[in-house]
Parts: C-alpha cells; structure tokens; sequence
C-alpha cells in the first residue's frame, strides 16, 4: 500500500494545511495545560512534546496513521523473535539481552536466556577479576588500563555509555575506544600505554571487520614487542565475536571468548557483551541496572495506548516534522558533558536503520524516510550554530537531552546549565515578535532612527519545534531507559514509512570497493580496467605521496 494514498496520510496533509498559520505561541494560548496534555512520564524520565507543532486533533491523526502501519503487529512480532529483518533472515532480539526477569525469552519453545546468562555470568567474572586486580598481566601486575577496540556500534554504544557514567568508574583503571583505521588514533596511544597493564577488548562479530582487525593486530604486535611469548596474549586480549576460530587463531582462549549472536545488530549490541567495557567501568551491577533501566522502557514500549506511548510519539513527532512540516535535519542537544557522544550515536542508529529509499516488498518510497542527524553538547552549540537555529530561515526540530542533576557537582554550574537549556528551547519556539522587540530598543532609550535600524535584526520567528527529554539524574538506569527509548522510536518510524530497519546493504557497498581498492593502492597490482578516471588519479596520487 502506497502510504500517502491511505486515508490517514491524507487527514494530516488536512491538518498540515489548517495548522500552518498557527504559531507556537498560539497553540500555547490555546492550551492553558498544553505541557500536561503533551508530556508523559515514565519512572522519572520526562518526555516534553509540547513544544512540538500539533495539536490534539493532529496527534489523533498521527496515531491512526500508525495504527494504520500495525506498528503493534510488528513491535509483537519483534519481541516473539519473528525473523523480521528478512533480508537477512534473523530474528531481532536484542531486547533479550536486557530481559531481566527469570522467565523465557521470547518464549518457552524458543529461549535464548540460557545463553545470554552465560555471557552475563562470563562478564561478572571478567569484571570482578578485573576490577579487583586479581587479572594480571604479563608481568604478573594489575590491569589499569582497558582499550576496547571496535568500529560502529561496536564503538560508539559502550563509548557513550562509558562516558555517559564516567563519575561511577573505577578510578584505578584507564579507559580507550579506539575505531579509525588512521594510526593516529592508535599510534598516539600506545605511545603513552603500559602494555604490562593494558587489557583489549576486541569487538567484532565477524572477527573480519577491516578497520577492528588492522587495529587489533597492531595492538598485538606491539604487545609481543614487550612481552616476546605468545601466551601473553591471553592475559591481555579479549574478544566478542561470533568466530570463534578466528579468534582462536588470534590466540585468544576459549576463556577470554565472550559470545554474541546474529540476532544482535551491531547498533544494538551495547546490551551484548560488547559492553563489556562499562561493566569493567562501573561494575557488573551498574551494567544490570543499565539493562533493567532498558527492559522497563521494552515493557513500556509494549505495553502503553499508543496515545501515551514515548517511542511511538517520538516517532510521530519525527515523521511529522519530516514528511508534513519539510524538515530535512534534527538537531541532537544534549546538556550535560557527559552525554557528550550522544548525537554520534543516535546519528548511527537513526540514519544507518532508516537511510533508505526503498520499502520491506523492494518498491521505491513514496515518501522521504529518515532525516539527517546532527548535534552537538547544546551550551557549546549555543555559541557556534544557535545563531542559524534562531534567524537562518531553516526548519529544524531539537531534542534537548539534559539530566536534573549533575554526575560531577560543582557549586553554581547545574542551575545555569538547566536554565540555558530551557531558555533556547522556549526562545526557538516562541521567538520574539517584531512588536516585543520594539518595545525593549525604546526601553533601553534608543531614538526611532535607531529603532528602525535595529528592529530586524532583533525580530526572532521561533516557531521551531523541539521535544525536551529530561533525567532525574544521569545514572545507569536512566541511561538504559533513554537509549531504548531510541531504539524504539527508529523501530516505529521504519513500521511506519515501511522499510527494514535491521539491515544496512548501503554499508556493505564502500566495504566492497575498499577491498578491491587497497592491492592497487599497495602497489600489489596494476589498476583494474573497470576503474573511472578520478579513482585512477587519486590512486596514482597516493602511490607518489603515501605510505602504507
């Protein structure tokens, strides 16, 4: 079914169309308890839409158009483990790696928990022997830093969430994500590292990925440089991996082997073993309350009346934004410093699920999918891109992330940073009028000559639409509650606009090239014949300047 021919698409064209000389401001004046009819709350977490252009006759559109879609058929196929990434054939199951009630998953016929417990027991044990200082290295002295070496989700999950709950890390041991292919991200690192206390984590399904093993095999080279035995690899080399036999010839023990699987989509694995790295972090117990802070946003997901359902909101608001309003981007703005890899990671799980333009059945789309993503920590964003936010003519919805209060306390910094994330998100929305600007110039004494200058420039549209996400406090399980809450959301918008939110062909296609590129770029090979031109050139350019 074409999705802007059904009934739905076309109400809220209608309703696009009678909305589109409403401002914010009116839609507020409207509403004396806008916040409260638009906002819901979950075991902390708050989720503000009201500054969002719809009003309810709208959202009850939006919701038709997602029931329309069976987003709760798919969302229940999903979580009864229905292989709905179909091109690839799997199931999409990451919700059992945070499933932490003692019951099967997602069924008593077809459990995976058994094995998903292993692991968890399997990453206890690590964490414990690391944590204590009980894992020893080659010298026999205790691990004191972790380097976790992975590309993609394999990197910016357990990156985020390591630095997302920096303040309950151990404090005796170092942690380093490490995903370029250039050296100089390794090189710089392994110059200032011990490699008698350094431990890596190597996280790759495959045990294949170009950039994960090429980094992984430098490290090992430059291990043996100090250690000289080959059996030093075992104590400073751990894998997450699907190949066991690849990791094996690494020389990677069955022990140090911690299993992930290929219902698990790399995007998603942050609830895997691949985060590993937080356990080691903020311990086995903080990682649980990651999972657990997951599976409550998992049930809520399943659970909730659309009407009151976050993911399924975010969702509209996005596709409202996108396919109605004409917005292109969306903004990520988190607050807090810690949140620091936030819009990196969302760029990942949004745009890699649903950067396509093809639907589920292999038919072009009649709609535009997802939109760009791109953020940055909202206070340092304040003094670089606001300025295009406020007066640049663009459309261009926001989320603030920020959490009540802060993971480092310093007296006199919450207040201000709270009060500067809420001041922009109601200064885009409401902006200020040619009106309000005149009477503030002729309250601060200008003459009319001056007025009249002066007066453009001071006149903001606003009019922006930006949902405000807000955490009691920045911890493990308001951390999982978010992310979910994400994983979500991306879900229902791939449901709704149609497409396969679970595999990433776009991806495999530069992996092809790359592969076929480097023996010519080594100098191996002549070119190929079917190369064009430009790639010749600049292939010809490297072999006279670099180096390999």
């Amino acid at each position: 079914m074409d999705l802007t021919k059904t009934p739905e698409w076309q109400a809220l064209l209608a309703h696009k169309t009678r909305l589109q000389d409403q401002h914010l401001r009116d839609l507020f004046a409207q509403d004396e308890h806008r916040f409260s009819h638009f906002s819901v709350e979950i075991d902390g977490l708050l989720v503000d839409y009201s500054k969002q252009r719809v009003d309810r006759p709208a959202l009850s559109s939006l919701i038709a158009l997602a029931k329309n879609a069976q987003v709760e058929d798919w969302r229940d196929r999903m979580f009864a483990g229905e292989k709905i990434n179909f091109s690839e054939n799997r199931a999409v199951l990451h919700t059992a790696l945070r499933h932490t009630d003692f019951t099967p998953f997602p069924s008593a016929e077809d459990d995976v928990m058994p094995q998903v417990h292993a692991v968890r027991k399997q990453m206890r044990d690590i964490a414990e022997r690391v944590r204590s200082g009980l894992w020893r290295g080659y010298t026999g002295a205790a691990i004191q830093n972790v380097v976790n070496i992975g590309i993609g989700g394999s990197d910016l999950g357990p990156k985020l969430a390591n630095r997302a709950l920096s303040a309950l890390q151990h404090p005796g041991i170092n942690f380093y994500y490490v995903s370029n292919l250039d050296s100089a991200h390794l090189a710089p690192l392994l110059e200032k590292l011990d490699p008698s206390t350094t431990l890596f984590i190597v996280a790759s399904k495959t045990f294949t990925t170009q950039e994960t093993m090429i980094n992984a095999h430098t490290a090992r080279t430059w291990l043996l440089a100090a250690a000289t035995e080959e059996k030093a690899i075992a104590k400073h080399f751990i894998a997450v991996t699907s190949n066991t036999q690849k990791a094996h010839a690494f020389g990677i023990p069955d022990a140090n082997i911690l299993q992930i699987w290929d219902w698990v989509g790399g995007r998603y694995s942050l609830w895997s073993a691949v985060g590993l790295s937080v356990a080691l972090a903020i311990g086995m117990r903080g990682f649980e309350r990651l999972l657990e802070g997951a599976q409550v946003m998992d049930k809520h997901f399943c659970s909730a009346p659309l009407e009151n359902n976050l993911p399924v909101l975010l969702a509209l608001m996005s596709i409202w934004n996108t396919n109605f309003l004409g917005a292109e981007t969306t903004a990520v703005l988190p607050y807090n410093e810690s949140m620091r890899h936030l819009p990196g990671f969302l760029q990942q799980l949004e745009m890699e699920s649903n950067g396509k333009t093809v639907s589920r059945d292999g038919a072009a789309l009649s709609c535009r999918a997802n939109p760009i993503v791109w953020g940055e920590i909202g206070v340092n964003g304040q003094h670089a891109f606001f300025q295009l936010l406020h007066q640049g003519g663009w459309l261009i919805p926001c989320d603030f992330v920020v959490a009540a209060s802060s993971d480092y306390p310093l007296p006199g910094h919450q207040a201000p940073l709270l009060a500067n994330c809420l001041a922009q998100s109601a200064a885009l929305a409401f902006g200020k009028t040619e009106q309000q600007a005149r009477i503030e110039l002729a309250a601060a004494g200008l003459k009319e000559s001056e007025i009249a200058k002066l007066l453009p420039h001071k006149v903001f549209a606003g009019n922006q639409p930006s949902t405000t996400i807000l955490m009691p406090s920045l911890d493990p399980y308001q951390l999982g509650m978010l992310l979910a809450l994400y994983e979500h959301k991306v879900f229902v918008q791939g449901v709704i606009w149609g497409i396969n939110s679970f595999d990433q062909w776009g991806v495999e296609l530069g992996k092809q090239l790359a592969n076929s590129l480097l023996p010519a770029l080594e100098g191996n090979q002549a070119f190929d014949a079917q190369l064009d031109d430009s790639t010749r050139g600049l292939i010809s350019y490297f072999r006279r300047y670099g180096n390999n």
